[in-house]
């Protein structure tokens, strides 16, 4: 096992900061799991790091138990980047074929993806990344390979998907701070469905909703193309924090309540007796107040969710709605989607990792480590297509 062979996924969430350490199986497609490792997150809210400080030591704790657990060092790592200031948006680029014979080369598909991006952002606002929609020849649309064709008018459909800079430069900063390197950047609602999306499933459409403990992220899939993807700043810890003041308890008490007794639909009189965490004094409330409690803000997110996505002109999704993220595991939380939004729903399923993982809250750090191998095997590929590139340069100086 060299050190290049690895790959590190940094999840910083809202309340928990996670690594993944990964070897890639060269017989298959799967992972071999190296570390696991999970610490408690302060200084990040609604997904995003407020505090630089205390996010890198917490950031460089997890990695350094990590090394520990795998005996050797981590030299960089595939990290997320979540929060509401994450935003996408179409744009057009238009250009002439620049070949005589009329045949567009890959100059002419930088060239209309380049043109496309030039457009006016809001103050410090940037973009992370440009995800081509569809290409246009001479008035043909639909087209998702425009290489090699024939034409005089090239044009471009792009997603592009921005955030705010400043959020960005202190993600940057908790990390780079600890002395680890940034392989690459991944928005968390991308990570998430590079985990539990499948080919299928994004080729007939597909919504994909990460509820984490402060945010909730969605991003919508159709022929293989991301149509939209956001964050709204609402998740499962708002679930915690509604228990907390309705029941009138502490935050660990309301947290304990919600894992061993929450669920969507709860009905009925059933009285619910529980130890508070901090006062020792018994807590009694009935099922029907917590899951009114519960429904209320589970409502508010799928709610908020369909605002978001109306602003954008959707297709039908077949595929239905995968749910992620830790508050996937509330229980009847799938059934009440369906009542929401009306479509089909299921939990997504992790796959591809040895031994098996199946938390939904690891969604997003396993989506990294998947991104990074895709990533590391396109850079692979090119600087293999360059060696060979050098190498025939050289042998036409051979005799």
């Amino acid at each position: 096992m060299t050190k290049s062979s690895i790959i590190a996924g940094l999840d910083i969430g809202s309340s928990s900061v996670k690594v993944l350490v990964v070897l890639p199986k060269k017989e298959s497609l799967e992972f071999e799991v190296l570390s696991q490792v999970s610490e408690p997150s302060f200084g990040v809210r609604r997904g995003v790091v407020i505090n630089v400080e205390k996010v890198s030591e917490i950031v460089f704790s997890a990695l350094e138990r990590a090394e520990k657990e795998i005996g050797q060092s981590i030299k960089d790592v595939f990290v997320n980047i979540n929060g509401s200031h994450l935003f996408s948006t179409f744009s057009h680029g238009t250009i002439a074929v620049s070949r005589a014979d009329q045949k567009i080369s890959k100059e002419d598909i930088e060239r209309v993806l380049e043109a496309a991006q030039t457009f006016s952002l809001p103050p410090n606002r940037e973009i992370l990344e440009v995800f081509p929609k569809e290409f246009i020849v001479d008035g043909e649309r639909g087209i998702k390979e425009a290489l090699g064709m024939k034409g005089v008018r090239l044009e471009a459909e792009i997603l592009v998907l921005g955030c705010f800079s400043p959020y960005l430069r202190n993600l940057e900063k908790a990390v780079l701070e600890t002395g680890y390197q940034i392989a690459e950047i991944i928005p968390s609602p991308l990570a998430s469905a590079q985990a539990v999306l499948t080919a299928k499933a994004k080729e007939i459409g597909v919504l994909l909703l990460d509820i984490g403990a402060g945010t909730t992220g969605f991003s919508v899939f159709q022929e293989q193309s991301l149509i939209c993807a956001g964050v709204i700043p609402i998740g499962s810890g708002h679930i915690t924090n509604d228990i907390a003041i309705g029941l009138k308890t502490d935050i660990e008490t309301a947290e304990r309540i919600k894992l061993q007794y929450g669920a969507c639909f709860l009905k009925g009189a059933k009285k619910i007796k529980i130890k508070e965490r901090e006062t020792g004094e018994t807590l009694v409330f009935s099922q029907k107040t917590l899951g009114k409690i519960i429904d209320a803000r589970v409502a508010e997110i799928f709610e908020q969710v369909q605002k978001e996505l109306k602003k954008f002109s959707l297709p039908k999704l077949p595929g239905g709605i995968v749910l992620a993220g830790g508050g996937a595991k509330l229980p009847k939380i799938k059934e009440f989607a369906k009542k929401i939004l009306k479509l089909p729903c299921r939990i997504g399923k992790i796959s591809g990792f040895l031994p098996k993982i199946e938390d939904p809250r690891l969604s997003c750090v396993c989506g990294l480590v998947l991104q990074g191998r895709e990533t590391m095997e396109q850079d692979r590929a090119l600087a293999e297509g360059v060696f060979q590139k050098i190498k025939r340069v050289f042998k036409s100086f051979i005799p």
